[in-house]
């Protein structure tokens, strides 16, 4: 695979990484729907979305977000083919909003994930309790079932990722299979056995309520976290420029179909005067309760075995993202470089996927000995403060590729570098805004409840220690502050002169070649000043000696001195009879430079 350059940066193959050629867009498309989870949201999400009243909205909320999302795509897939990368939106904003911005997104992202990936953790001894009860007569705590999780998916990490691909493809299919099939088992048996308009559309709009309006479209957005994943897949793809960008839309197409079917399927069967009354009963069970009334026992039980099933895939998914993440910013030695290890036999992170394994091991097993209940409550908490996390990176990754397109102009027409950028980035920002005002509710918590000191505390710890990275690195490592979002690229960096040191050249000063002066006069070195330490070099053999005549010596110095030629002569071009002096280039200083101004070499 080859890294990817901006139109002004020259193209280098890219360093020895992850293996390529391995997912398609279709399996990219599967791990991107896989970790939206969409039978745990029409399970723990839907029921309560209805019990609002909010009847056939819940549905066109969830249209109305999936033509946002595909907007969104659009920059998303253009900066994708200008960068692909395992960090998905990291190196992306690095180019859009700088290195500090980059960081704060991979510190929301690791957060958002991990928190999301707990709350399924937590859905999973509830998923199989009834699966248990029905077929072996016993009932497993919810550490147990996790643990059983966790093991598979550690196990599956650290494996070749065509092989976690079809895993999750076909857990995929079976999801989406039975959700269809739920779905048409409630339009073939409506209530009152006819549909009415009111289950399609609201009977009338001028009473809708505009404050639960916007709640339903941060629900609807929040359905859709875990889609922009697929990004993460693009160094391992058949076409990194290309494949993971169509997969994103493909995966936001496919969840929109199931969760905006299935939803509306659901009004159509309760009812839709009636839906309101029976979410509020049954809650989680709506889906099940319903499939109960309309089939046989044997396909309730496929169903919530399906359930258990996604939540697996959805857990399996969000974990080859976050070792993606850990990869790409062990590569760049961001964070410790054992992380960017990659197997040589599976060309998989396995350091970073053992790394996670090991982050969440500790959580399930902190939680289970300070005696913590999974419940559905504390699952629905996780996940929308993780998703909260992303949401503020999709915006991010939105101004990202709005500035980053403009500023350095590629193919790209208006429609991809401007209008589509400004869309997504003013709905997801007022999404994000209304999102802050309506905590409580989205989080089933009073008001002033210390899960929205904590949630708004996490979102602040993100900031801070995204801006402290930044700052220790830029400080402490500034060769590796300046190859943030470049991909673990060698960087060939040279140190700046200091303009205040420089002076003339007299015959007791020898001349230095980190303090020059190109006034309009001849060259002059100032006094030898300490030469600035040089970064990590990069391997290579020393560079040949410039041809030419020795100079000739001057008296009391011995020859091949750096000050015997003549000043006129040292700064004089060749075949330049003048005596004007040569202009010599100012060099940046490490950090100083833009990413992509900077020109990328790679270790031979």
């Amino acid at each position: 695979m080859e890294s990817v350059a901006s139109p002004d940066e020259p193209v280098h193959p890219a360093p020895a990484g992850l293996a390529g050629a391995r997912v398609g867009a279709g399996f990219a498309a599967f791990f991107g729907a896989s970790a939206t989870a969409p039978i745990a949201t029409m399970v723990t999400v839907t029921p309560p979305v209805l019990a609002t009243g909010a009847g056939p909205l819940a549905a066109l909320s969830i249209l109305a977000v999936t033509v946002l999302l595909l907007l969104f795509s659009t920059p998303y897939a253009a900066m994708i083919r200008r960068h692909p990368g395992a960090g998905a939106a990291y190196p992306q904003i690095a180019r859009g909003l700088g290195r500090p911005a980059a960081l704060i997104a991979a510190w929301l992202a690791l957060a958002g994930y991990h928190a999301i990936q707990f709350g399924l953790y937590a859905m999973l001894g509830q998923a199989a309790a009834p699966l248990l009860d029905n077929w072996f007569a016993v009932s497993a705590p919810w550490w147990a079932v996790a643990a059983g999780c966790w093991a598979l998916v550690a196990c599956c990490g650290t494996l070749r990722v065509e092989f976690a691909a079809g895993v999750i493809a076909l857990l995929s299919v079976a999801q989406a299979a039975v959700l269809t099939g739920l779905a048409a088992a409630n339009v073939l048996r409506p209530a009152g056995d006819r549909i009415e308009i009111g289950s399609v559309l609201p009977t009338d709009p001028a009473r809708v309520d505009r404050p639960l309006l916007g709640l339903l479209l941060v629900v609807a957005v929040l359905a859709f976290v875990g889609i922009e994943t697929a990004g993460a897949y693009a160094e391992e793809s058949h076409d990194p420029r290309r494949t993971t960008g169509r997969a994103a839309r493909v995966a936001t197409l496919l969840v929109a179909l199931l969760l905006a079917g299935v939803t509306w399927s659901v009004v159509v069967a309760a009812g839709p005067r009636e839906v309101a009354g029976r979410a509020a009963a049954r809650g989680p069970e709506l889906l099940f309760a319903l499939a109960d009334e309309r089939l046989a026992p044997w396909a309730v039980t496929l169903s919530r075995l399906t359930l258990l099933t996604g939540l697996l895939a959805a857990i399996l998914a969000l974990h080859h993202a976050i070792t993606r993440q850990l990869y790409a910013l062990g590569r760049e030695r961001v964070l410790p470089g054992v992380l960017g290890q990659v197997s040589h036999h599976t060309g998989a992170p396995r350091a970073a996927s053992l790394t996670q394994s090991l982050i969440v091991g500790a959580a399930l097993t902190g939680a289970h000995l300070a005696g913590a209940e999974a419940s559905a409550r504390t699952a629905r908490r996780l996940v929308v403060g993780g998703g909260l996390a992303v949401l503020v990176l999709l915006l991010l990754t939105a101004l990202g590729a709005l500035l980053h397109l403009n500023r350095a102009p590629g193919r790209e027409n208006l429609w991809t570098r401007f209008l589509t950028p400004v869309v997504s980035t003013v709905f997801l920002g007022l999404l994000l805004h209304i999102a802050g005002r309506h905590l409580p509710s989205l989080l089933g918590v009073r008001s002033g409840s210390i899960w929205v000191t904590v949630v708004l505390g996490g979102l602040a710890a993100c900031l801070v220690t995204g801006l402290a990275h930044a700052l220790v690195l830029r400080t402490m490592h500034p060769v590796r502050y300046a190859g943030i979002g470049l991909g673990g690229v060698a960087l060939v960096v040279t140190p700046q002169p200091d303009p205040d040191e420089s002076a003339a050249v007299t015959p007791d000063s020898p001349a230095d070649p980190w303090s020059w002066s190109t006034s309009t006069g001849s060259r002059t070195a100032g006094p030898a000043s300490p030469r600035p330490s040089a970064p990590d070099p990069v391997p290579g053999p020393p560079p040949d000696p410039v041809p030419g005549p020795p100079p000739d010596p001057v008296p009391g110095r011995p020859p091949g001195s750096a000050a015997d030629a003549p000043a006129s002569e040292a700064t004089r071009p060749a075949g330049d009879p003048s005596g004007t002096p040569a202009k010599l280039p100012r060099q940046r200083t490490p950090g100083a430079h833009r990413p992509e101004r900077v020109r990328r070499e790679v270790n031979g």
